[in-house]
């Protein structure tokens, strides 16, 4: 498994400016935005602000619209039942769910239960986490992950079952079936994917 570290990720964010409310959620509520570009909600823990802005920058280049939900201004301001509900319809309204999991979001409750929606709506074809590490850490305690699709970055020393190498780049690698076997698609694609 090849997991993106922050420093690797941190570099999307040197290419482009800081993300808020107003060129995130004004992009994927309004009726000007682009409807070609599939639309990702982007489940994460809200106190790793600089990781958001580099899986924003991330993705942005990969030709995708984000939600997030903090940016959203029509959300409540404290957190409470009709948070939830909204959620729920954001997610359900998006094509993709993608989890920033990094071990504290994998530890945070509502990470978890965005995921479980997130699961009941879009598993196992629109739906993926985004495993992301300090350097060489590994992820501990959440063994359920290991059902979902997840973005990896592929260095081109991997080979297809066929015995070609797969390129390097950004790919969804889908969980290994009963015959041993895994879906791989570039990431670009599989966002474009309904």
């Amino acid at each position: 498994m090849s997991f993106i570290n922050e420093f690797q990720l941190s570099q999307y964010r040197q290419k482009t400016k800081t993300f808020s409310a107003d060129n995130i959620v004004n992009l994927n509520e309004s009726y000007s935005r682009d409807k070609n570009k599939p639309m990702v909600f982007l489940s994460h823990k809200h106190d790793e602000f600089s990781i958001l802005q580099d899986v924003i920058a991330f993705l942005k280049d990969e030709g995708v619209n984000i939600y997030v939900d903090w940016m959203d201004e029509s959300m409540p301001k404290n957190t409470n039942a009709t948070t939830a509900l909204k959620l729920k319809e954001k997610i359900e309204t998006c094509d993709k769910f993608i989890l920033v999991a990094t071990q504290s979001a994998i530890d945070s409750k509502w990470c978890n239960w965005e995921l479980g929606l997130g699961d009941a709506a879009k598993y196992i074809n629109n739906i993926a986490l985004f495993p992301i590490n300090k350097s060489s850490q590994s992820f501990y305690g959440s063994e359920y992950l290991r059902i979902y699709p997840r973005i990896e970055y592929q260095d081109g020393t991997t080979k297809y079952t066929s015995g070609f190498y797969i390129p390097s780049g950004y790919y969804v690698i889908y969980p290994v079936d009963e015959s041993g076997n895994s879906i791989i698609y570039s990431l670009k694609d599989w966002l474009k994917r309904k």
